[in-house]
């Protein structure tokens, strides 16, 4: 028979019981949607892909067509949508465009730039790449206006730390990018109201070490310096999945 006592323990517990389940529910997320940048798709990801499935995060990766911003910003928030609890959305590149836009969804709680360029509203791609001068002189245009890098120049301009054979494996797989997605001004900056992380590669001969500093400045996003090419998601796969990790930990 249960006395006063004894209830009012069971009561405690239960309670206490009841605020510890609540308090692992709330912490850190598990979904993580991955945004790959122009010229390369999101095969390339393999190996971080890995490493966060391993650490048990679902992870999925969108497959934008480079078309057009708001095709690529659709693209991704399909993907978002799927998902069943808060998301980290990673981009890489012109893929940080896309999620600076796609970030406002409100399953989005906190964003990844990898080597990412990070606009402002109303500020376009293509303009915010203006402000520091490009690292390379390789970039062509097809006579329908879609960028790409010669496949003599791929290792060189994107991959220098990636094997000779990884390198021609993505010159020749290269996804080319719609000029019009870079001269497009974005809707909406996330990264104003909710918390960024960055990966800024400081050997990168595609976006600028100079502009990726003072994007992750301007927004004051959490920087780490990786000495990497702008393919450092092959390159350095363990090192860009630990920042990933981090951001999907520090959720609350």
């Amino acid at each position: 028979m249960f006395t006063l006592r004894n209830k009012m323990a069971v009561a405690l517990m239960l309670a206490m019981g009841v605020t510890m389940v609540h308090a692992e529910a709330a912490t850190g997320a598990k979904d993580i949607v991955i945004v790959h940048g122009a010229l390369t798709d999101g095969s390339g990801w393999r190996a971080v892909y890995d490493i966060l499935t391993k650490d048990g995060f679902h992870v999925s990766i969108v497959q934008e067509p480079l078309t057009g911003l708001a095709e690529d910003v659709a693209a991704t928030t399909r993907v978002v949508d799927q998902q069943t609890g808060p998301v980290v959305l990673v981009g890489h590149s012109y893929g940080g465009s896309v999620i600076t836009e796609a970030g406002a969804d409100p399953k989005v709680s906190t964003l990844v730039y990898v080597a990412a360029l990070q606009p402002d509203a109303g500020e376009a791609s293509g303009q915010l790449m203006s402000k520091f001068a490009a690292p390379n002189n390789a970039m062509a245009a097809t006579p329908d206006n879609y960028f790409y890098i010669p496949a003599d120049k791929f290792r060189a301009t994107y991959a220098q730390d990636v094997s000779a054979s990884e390198a021609q494996f993505l010159a020749s797989s290269e996804v080319q990018l719609a000029q019009k997605a870079m001269g497009a001004p974005l809707a909406a900056a996330a990264w104003k109201t909710k918390p960024s992380y960055a990966i800024l590669t400081t050997q990168d001969h595609v976006i600028s070490p100079d502009l990726q500093r003072w994007m992750y400045q301007r927004s004051n996003s959490k920087v780490t310096e990786i000495a990497a090419s702008h393919a450092v998601f092959i390159s350095q796969p363990a090192k860009v999945a630990h920042v990933i990790e981090t951001a999907a930990n520090s959720v609350k």
